[in-house]
């Protein structure tokens, strides 16, 4: 799942430039929205297909740590704090506080959790990370 999610909401970050991409990088308060919107969706795009096949999976897990720390950071500390953080806006909410940030911020963390698991753990038996380390002998003779 943490892989499909980040290859959803790399792609969507272009096909979608005002609500996720670039406008949505504008409100939030970040200086040069395009580049970084677009960056951003690269990384979440090439880290989902790399989880998918289980490949480099702690490298992409590393990745995607990353992109959700500094999600968490700039759009859910505010929501926290109830007031912008820095040049990053907290978008309008009927509450604030921590019972509004962990609801906002389920899926964050949820990739979050997600992607330090791809980290210590990597990928399982079936990936192509495991099929690269097998020893060409493994299973042989049994």
């Amino acid at each position: 799942m943490v892989g499909a999610v980040f290859l959803s909401e790399g792609i969507q970050k272009f096909v979608y430039p005002d609500d996720l991409g670039p406008g949505r990088f504008a409100a939030i308060g970040f200086s040069h929205p395009d580049l970084l919107a677009s960056v951003v969706g690269a990384i979440e795009i090439t880290a989902g297909l790399l989880i998918l096949l289980g490949w480099l999976t702690r490298l992409a897990g590393l990745a995607t740590t990353a992109v959700m720390t500094g999600a968490i950071i700039t759009t859910k500390i505010p929501i926290l704090l109830g007031r912008d953080l820095g040049p990053f806006h907290v978008h309008t909410l009927e509450t604030y506080g921590f019972l509004s940030m962990a609801h906002e911020a389920r899926t964050d963390y949820a990739m979050l959790l997600g992607s330090l698991f791809l980290i210590l753990v990597g990928a399982g038996p079936w990936s192509v990370d495991a099929m690269l380390h097998r020893s060409p002998k493994a299973g042989r003779g049994r």
